[in-house]
Parts: structure tokens; C-alpha cells; sequence
């Protein structure tokens, strides 16, 4: 059991992608801390991760608000004495078409859900980690993270600021032993895709025929992407941080990793600028 033992606060773990990540890090023993504003959802996700015979606490609370991520945390360490991982799945869709017909205060409180409060958890949390000079914190980014997302400005800005995040923090904690990473979990249909979906032509007609092909193809499995936090939560990937991986896409699962070596070296899975000088070596 890769996770045998560890703490870990979910954001967002009542449904979708949260839900299986916290599904999947109790299969591998990891006692489980999930938050989410709708608390019958994070106590059913509770009841089946205990199934695994983890500890699982439920909390409500809206990771926007600074007293609900306190409240979170203070009782996280009440009740197991240390907080090993975090992963920030919570998030918001936001407002759906032409950037200057959204609602302004809609289009902020996306910010203040997808990032600032995900940034609020890591401050109150990190400070943990530093004392017990160990830590892993997994952020979900994803669509509008390496591309425009026309229509969907919020959840995108979100989503790359994020990244940048992720790749700043990642640096400034890593002599502490703390890993910092992203992860894309790919066209995963969710209860946010059925939001995308139901915009219709608002989201835009080029994505929303994209969209009617990941709704008959199934699109990618959210499990996936579970299984990428868990080996970004394990010692499998120590070394590893400041990335972004895409659950689908990137060969993960054969990463050769370590503070000095292969991926954690490289300046691939980054938000980078690759001009063929300062990344690459110029060959004769």
C-alpha cells in the first residue's frame, strides 16, 4: 500500500475527479480529510472510502472562504496529528461565453475558488510540512492551462495561474523535501462537462462539437488521473516537482525521477517558452 499510513486533504472530494482520487488514495491507506461546500457528498465519499479501513472525515466548507480552510485543517490535525498530502480538486466552472457579457462578480468568485483558495490551503497547510520537512501537494489544472479556452476565460485564467503556481512554489519549497505538482486529468465527463455540454453554442461552436465526441466516446477515465495523484503522492515520485502532467497523455508511469536526474531535471512539463537556445544544446 503506497500510501499506507498518510494524511491526506482532498479538496472537492465529493464527487468526480475528487471523489476518485480519494477513492483511490484509500485503496492505497491513506487516511483521508475530504472538503467539499455540499457536506452530503464528501460524508457518502467518507462512508465507501472507509470500506478500505482508512479514517475518512468529512467537511463542509467553501475552500474561498479563509475561516472555512483554517477550520479545515485545525481539524485535520485534531484528529491525525499531521497532514502528509494535499491535493486542490475543488473548483468552479465559472461563467460560460463572451468574456465582456459574463458576470463580473461570477468570473471573480471563479478565481477565488480555483485559485485563490487553492493557494489559501497551501499557505495554511506548507507551514506543516516545513516543521516535518516532508510534504506533497498535487493541484488539478487542465483545460485552458497550455491553450486558449474561448468562452470559459475564468475557469482557463484559473487554471493556468495554477501552473505558474505550481512551478513558483515548487522552487521555493523543495529544500524542505516538499513536492509541488499539477496534474491535467484529461477530457474527463463530469458533472462540469454536463454544464459545458448544456451551454449549447454559448461555449462556443467548434468546442461544443468537440464536446458531443467526448460525450459518445466516454471520454477519459477520471480513474486515470487517480492513479496519477497516487503516485504523485508516493515515494515513487520523490524528487519530482514544479510539473504538470497530463494523466492521458504523458508516460508517468515510466518517469525516471530524483532531484537530479531524468524528468525532475528536465525542463519538459512546464509552462516554458522552448526557443531551441536556452533548453536545448546546439549540436555541430
Amino acid at each position: 500500500m503506497k500510501l499506507k499510513d498518510r494524511v491526506a486533504i482532498i479538496t472537492g472530494g465529493g464527487r468526480g475527479i475528487g471523489e476518485a482520487i480519494a477513492l483511490e488514495m484509500a485503496r492505497e491507506g491513506a487516511n483521508l480529510t475530504l472538503v467539499s461546500r455540499t457536506f452530503q457528498e464528501v460524508e457518502s465519499v467518507a462512508k465507501s472510502a472507509k470500506k478500505y479501513g482508512v479514517a475518512a472525515l468529512p467537511i463542509g466548507g467553501d475552500i474561498s472562504e479563509e475561516k472555512a480552510v483554517e477550520e479545515a485543517i485545525k481539524r485535520t490535525i485534531e484528529k491525525y496529528s499531521k497532514i502528509d498530502i494535499l491535493v486542490n480538486c475543488a473548483g468552479v466552472l465559472g461563467p460560460i461565453g463572451r468574456f465582456d457579457q459574463n458576470d463580473w462578480r461570477e468570473w471573480v468568485y471563479t478565481l477565488n475558488v480555483n485559485f485563490f483558495g487553492s493557494l489559501m490551503f497551501i499557505r495554511k497547510v506548507i507551514p506543516h510540512m516545513i516543521e516535518r520537512k516532508y510534504g506533497k501537494i498535487i493541484n488539478l489544472s487542465g483545460g485552458g492551462s497550455t491553450s486558449p479556452l474561448p468562452n470559459f476565460t475564468a475557469y482557463g485564467v484559473s487554471k493556468v495561474a495554477i501552473v505558474r503556481m505550481t512551478e513558483t512554489l515548487a522552487q521555493e519549497y523543495k529544500d524542505f523535501n516538499i513536492d509541488i505538482n499539477a496534474i491535467a486529468p484529461g477530457a474527463v465527463n463530469t458533472k462540469m462537462f454536463d454544464q459545458m455540454l448544456a451551454a449549447g453554442e454559448d461555449a462556443g461552436k467548434d468546442y461544443l462539437k468537440k464536446m458531443l465526441v467526448q460525450k459518445e466516446s466516454g471520454g477519459t477515465p477520471r480513474r486515470l488521473a487517480a492513479k496519477l495523484a497516487v503516485y504523485l503522492a508516493s515515494p515513487d515520485s520523490d524528487g519530482l516537482t514544479g510539473k504538470l502532467i497530463s494523466a492521458p497523455w504523458d508516460d508517468w508511469k515510466n518517469f525516471k525521477v530524483g532531484q537530479n536526474r531524468g524528468v525532475s531535471k528536465s525542463p519538459l512539463y512546464t509552462l516554458r517558452r522552448i526557443d531551441n537556445m536556452q533548453f536545448f544544446e546546439k549540436k555541430d
